[in-house]
Order: structure tokens, then C-alpha cells, then sequence
């Protein structure tokens, strides 16, 4: 079992957690996830991990709460156990290209750390263009800042930085300085998607974190299957990471919406069931 040992609100939705997991945190590299379970009665869920410190025996996960269990998560007090499996996934291959650009939006941003932090440690002048609909949720900045050597920052509204996508800022990078030497997209589908399109006219290697449905995350079960280059792979244990040029996105979009009722229907239970305790809680207190 794995002790969460801090727990922080980083922004609307957003939490950071540092968990005790030396076995992990060990062996960790960058572009790897693990499967967490908050008690017998859960589901497991793939988390990134977005930094490790093998002295601490600690990993950080950076979780966005958007389900039944990511919600669930934010409830737990630190000291809490859970399960934690990993690391997980083939880790992201790194060499010297030249310059790598590090696209992330929304929650995208947390898996870029790691791959950002060794980019530029195997000497690759790094800029990340970060992006998120208001300023509040373009995350970790500051990290990022200390991993890169330029930034560019988007936000939909406008409140920080451009106003815009982070494709937006891609594109007027490529024209003004020419073609990087290879991009490092993560982010939702559709915006992965649009980093891929966006660089394929120029031939420039790109690469994309994918975030498939996954139940077990050692490719028994299947669930996270993709098509990449016409043949079927499975994020877990083939990914997460691949060539953005040959994914299949459309169809990976549309297998991230099969449980959407189901995942809804989750959520509102939890949210019913929490909103009763509140109420019992508060008149046991009145």
C-alpha cells in the first residue's frame, strides 16, 4: 500500500498529491503512469506521474477531478492508504534532436514535467506552449518554468497570455522560426489531433501521450486499444506514448465516449450519496 503524504488544491478542479511509494518512485522515467485503487470497492484509474524523488521514496500525481473517482480522491485526508501499480507504460525515448517543443493543455500539462525535465537534461532546447480555457487552469506553470528554456503561454478567454489555442501558437512558432526538430503533444484528444495536423505537412516528428479508456494496465483486458499506423495497440503496455502521425484520433474519440452515460450516472450517485452525508452530519452537529 501507498500513503498519501500531502495533499494541495492547485487550481479550480485540480489537485496535487506526493505519495509514498518507494518501490515507484525508483524506478520511474518519464512518459510512465500508474494504476491507482482508493479501496476495495473501487475502480482503478491510470494516473501520470508527474515527478518522482527516489531519495523521498515519493511520487506526485497531479489529478483533475472530473469522475466519480478522481472526486472520491479529493475527499481523502493525507495519511490515507491506497493501492498503487507501476510504473506502468513504455517510458518516453529521449535523445538530443535540437529543439523540442512541449505542447500541453489542461491537464495535459502534469505528464509534460517529467518529459520537459529530461528533454532538456539530455541537452534539447525546450519551449512549452501551455494552454487552458482561463488562466486559472493552465497549471504548473512555474515547474515548467524551470524545466524550459522558453515558454508560451494560451488561454481561450484571453486572461492570460495570447488569446487562443496552443495550435495557434504552434503555427506562428513554425512560421517565423521554421520546423522544430520534434513536438511533444498531450492534452485533450481533439487537441492532439490538431497538434498532429498541424505538423504533418511540415514532417516533423510528433508525438502524443494518448488517454484511452484502461481498467487492469498490464494489456490483458484490451479496453485501451488503439489503432496507430492501420494496427491495433494497446496504450498500456505499447504506449502511452506514439507517433501523433499515425494514431487514429477519431476513432480513439469515439471510444472515449462509450461509457460517458454510465460515467454521468457514477458521478451523480457519489455526488447524491456525499450531499446526504453533509446533510446527516450537519444535524448530528446542530
Amino acid at each position: 500500500m501507498a500513503t498519501i503524504l500531502k495533499k494541495e488544491t492547485i487550481a479550480p478542479a485540480f489537485k496535487r498529491y506526493v505519495v509514498e511509494v518507494p518501490e515507484v518512485a525508483r524506478k520511474h522515467q518519464a512518459g510512465q503512469f500508474v494504476m491507482i485503487l482508493l479501496h476495495e470497492h473501487g475502480e482503478r484509474i491510470p494516473l501520470t506521474i508527474a515527478d518522482s524523488d527516489p531519495e523521498a521514496g515519493t511520487i506526485t500525481l497531479i489529478v483533475q477531478e472530473i469522475g466519480k473517482t478522481t472526486m472520491e480522491m479529493g475527499l481523502l485526508p493525507e495519511g490515507t492508504e491506497i493501492a498503487v501499480t507501476g510504473p506502468l507504460g513504455t517510458p518516453t525515448h529521449i535523445e538530443r534532436w535540437g529543439t523540442a517543443v512541449c505542447v500541453g493543455g489542461g491537464a495535459g500539462i502534469a505528464p509534460l514535467l517529467p518529459i520537459a525535465k529530461a528533454l532538456k537534461e539530455a541537452g534539447n532546447h525546450v519551449v512549452s506552449i501551455l494552454g487552458g480555457r482561463t488562466k486559472e487552469l493552465v497549471i504548473l506553470r512555474d515547474e515548467m518554468e524551470a524545466r524550459s528554456d522558453e515558454m508560451i503561454y494560451t488561454t481561450d478567454d484571453g486572461s492570460f497570455g495570447r488569446k487562443g489555442f496552443v495550435t495557434h501558437a504552434l503555427a506562428d512558432l513554425i512560421e517565423e522560426r521554421g520546423k522544430p526538430d520534434i513536438v511533444f503533444g498531450i492534452g485533450p484528444a481533439i487537441m492532439m489531433k490538431a497538434v498532429a495536423d498541424l505538423t504533418r505537412p511540415h514532417g516533423t516528428p510528433t508525438v502524443a501521450s494518448l488517454n484511452s479508456i484502461m481498467i487492469d494496465g498490464t494489456g490483458m483486458c484490451g479496453c485501451c486499444r488503439v489503432t496507430v499506423g492501420g494496427e491495433t495497440k494497446f496504450v498500456c503496455v505499447d504506449g502511452p506514448e506514439f507517433d501523433a502521425h499515425q494514431v487514429d484520433f477519431d476513432l480513439l474519440m469515439k471510444r472515449l465516449r462509450t461509457y460517458v452515460a454510465q460515467e454521468e450516472e457514477a458521478k451523480r450517485r457519489f455526488l447524491e450519496a456525499h450531499r446526504c452525508r453533509a446533510t446527516e452530519n450537519a444535524e448530528v452537529t446542530a
